[in-house]
C-alpha cells in the first residue's frame, strides 16, 4: 500500500475508488488478468467499518472465487446456523454455510489480495471529481489534504459504498438519501462464548419495521446491532428531534438498541454482564439495487453504491463481492467489443439479479410485520420441509418471497 499521493501513476487501465469488498473484489479479477489496476481508498487498511460482519453462503462462494475463502475461514468464527427468534420466543435454527469475521479483518484479507494479484493501492486517497472528455469518464481527480493529483484510465469503477458523494459527483445517483440504516457495537463476554454460538435474528413489535442481530465473532466477542429501513418508517418516529421525514434519528436507534437487550434471556445476559468493546455506530445502506445509474461511458457503479445490499437481511457482503466480479467479467468478456457492449453486458448482469432483489424486498415484509415471525417460526419447527425451505433462502436455493404470497400463506398450513 501506498501512503503517498505523489506516488500516483499519470495513466492506468482501471482506477477502482474505493477498497471495500467490490471495489477490491474487480481489482483481484483485473489485475490477474494482466491489467494495469490502481486502486484508491480515503483510509489506510485495515479500517473499521460499521456492518453485521456476517457472511452467509453468497459471500462464501464470492469468496472462494476469488481465491480468499480459506485465509477469511482462518481468520472467521464459522457457524452451521442462523437462529431465528420471533416476538414471542419462538426459535428455529436455520442451516446454512455462515460465518463471522469483522469487516476490519475482511476488507483488509481482500485488499491485500487485491495487491498480491498486482493492484497498486493507495490510501488515505480521496475522489474528487470525474475527468470528462466529450461526455466520457476518462480517470478522476484524486487528493489528499491539499494535494490534489490526476490520474485517467480506460475505466473507472466507483466502488464508494452506501455514502452518496462520489455517485452525486459523477452524476450516477437517482437516490441521495439512504434506503435503510443499521447501529453496532462489539460487545466483550466470555460467559457467553459457549452459549450463544449460532448466527441470531430477532424480532419483535417494538422493533418494527426493523429487527436486531448479535452475531458471535469468537473469543467471547459479539457483533449486536439493530437495523431498520426506512420506508414504511411511521410519521411519528421520522419527526423526532435529529430526524427528518422518512428517517430514523439517531435517538430512535440508540433506544431500539437498549430495547434488544430486554428481549431476550441471551441478549439480557450478554448486553447485561459484557463490556463494550467500540462505541454504538451507525451506517446507511444502499438495498435493492436502487438509487444508482450503473453505467456511463467510461464509468460503471458496483457493490452498494449500487444498492446491492438485500432489503430483508441487510446482508450486503456477498452481493458487494458479486458485483465487483460481474463488473470486472463484463470488461473482461467485453474487450472486444466496443465500450457500449462492456457497459451492456455488466448492466444485464445486474438485471438478472434483480428479481431475487425484489423477492427478498417482498420479504421484507416480516420487519414490519413481526407477527409474521411468530407464524412462520411456529410452523417451521413443526415442518422439517419448511425448515428445508428457509435454509434454501439461506443458501440462494430456494424463492424467499414465495413464502409472502396467497399461495405460500396457505402452504404454511399444509406442509
Amino acid at each position: 500500500m501506498n501512503s503517498s499521493i505523489e506516488l500516483l501513476p499519470d495513466t492506468c487501465d482501471i482506477l477502482v475508488i474505493g477498497a471495500g469488498p467490490a471495489g477490491s473484489a474487480a481489482a483481484i479479477f483485473l489485475a490477474k488478468a494482466g491489467l494495469d489496476v490502481v486502486m484508491i481508498d480515503q483510509h489506510v487498511f485495515p479500517r473499521d467499518k460499521i456492518c453485521g460482519d456476517g457472511l452467509i453462503p453468497d459471500a462464501h462462494r464470492a469468496l472462494a472465487r476469488l481465491g480468499v475463502l480459506d485465509e477469511v475461514m482462518r481468520q472467521a468464527h464459522p457457524s452451521g446456523f442462523v437462529s431465528c427468534i420471533s416476538p414471542r420466543g419462538g426459535r428455529v435454527d436455520v442451516p446454512g454455510t455462515v460465518a463471522v469475521l469483522p469487516r476490519k479483518q475482511l476488507d483488509d484479507i481482500l485488499c491485500k489480495a487485491a495487491v498480491a494479484a498486482g493492484a497498486r493501492m493507495f490510501a488515505p486517497v480521496r475522489f474528487n471529481a470525474s475527468i470528462e472528455e466529450g461526455g466520457k469518464v476518462v480517470g478522476a481527480r484524486l487528493g489528499h489534504q491539499d494535494e490534489v493529483r490526476e490520474v485517467r484510465a480506460r475505466w473507472v469503477i466507483l466502488a464508494t459504498g452506501a455514502v452518496p458523494q462520489a455517485l452525486m459527483a459523477t452524476g450516477m445517483a437517482r437516490r441521495q438519501t439512504p434506503t435503510a440504516i443499521a447501529m453496532r457495537c462489539y460487545i466483550k463476554n466470555d460467559a457467553m462464548a459457549g452459549k450463544i454460538d449460532k448466527l441470531e435474528i430477532i424480532w419483535h413489535r417494538k422493533l418494527a419495521p426493523g429487527y436486531g442481530w448479535i452475531f458471535p465473532c469468537g473469543d467471547g466477542v459479539f457483533n449486536v446491532g439493530v437495523g431498520v429501513g426506512l420506508s414504511g418508517v411511521p410519521d411519528a418516529q421520522a419527526s423526532k428531534p435529529g430526524a427528518s421525514k422518512g428517517r430514523v434519528s439517531t435517538a430512535n436507534l440508540h433506544q431500539m438498541f437498549d430495547t434488544l437487550g430486554t428481549l431476550t434471556e441471551s441478549a439480557r445476559e450478554l448486553m447485561a454482564g459484557g463490556t463494550r468493546l467500540t462505541p454504538l455506530k451507525g451506517a446507511p445502506l444502499r438495498c435493492t439495487l436502487h438509487g444508482a445509474t450503473l453505467s456511463r461511458p467510461g464509468l460503471i457503479v458496483t457493490g452498494e453504491a449500487a444498492g446491492s445490499t438485500y432489503a430483508f437481511t441487510g446482508e450486503g457482503i456477498g452481493k458487494a463481492l458479486e458485483t465487483g466480479i460481474l463488473a470486472a467479467e463484463a470488461i473482461l468478456q467485453g474487450k472486444a467489443q466496443d465500450e457500449a457492449g462492456v457497459r451492456a453486458m455488466y448492466e444485464s448482469h445486474i438485471d438478472a439479479l434483480r428479481p431475487r432483489f425484489a423477492l427478498y424486498e417482498r420479504a421484507n415484509l416480516v420487519n414490519r410485520y413481526p407477527w409474521f415471525a411468530d407464524l412462520l417460526i411456529w410452523r417451521a419447527r413443526k415442518s422439517p420441509r419448511l425448515q428445508r425451505r428457509l435454509s434454501g433462502v439461506l443458501e440462494e436455493t430456494s424463492n424467499p418471497g414465495s413464502l409472502f404470497t396467497v399461495k405460500g400463506f396457505v402452504r404454511l398450513f399444509t406442509e
